[in-house]
């Protein structure tokens, strides 16, 4: 049973690493896609704020890893 455990823990971790990622990415894609539906943007310029929002976030990820790998 045991094994189960960390294959599951493993398989999730694949998919969601790091937590704070997933969730910023996704208010990213949430908040420029209603911008996008409801108007108060363009979809060229939801594109660039998605493009430029991923990268951010990507790089803030990076940037928090590292940090706690120099900490160990």
């Amino acid at each position: 049973m045991n094994i189960l455990k960390i294959a599951f823990k493993e398989l999730t971790g694949m998919f969601i690493d790091d937590g704070a990622l997933a969730l910023l990415s996704l208010l990213l894609v949430l908040g420029v896609g209603f911008a996008v539906k409801s108007g108060l943007m363009g979809p060229m310029a939801g594109a660039a704020l998605l493009i430029a929002g991923c990268l951010a976030i990507l790089a803030e990820s990076v940037t928090r890893a590292a940090r706690r790998k120099v900490r160990r």
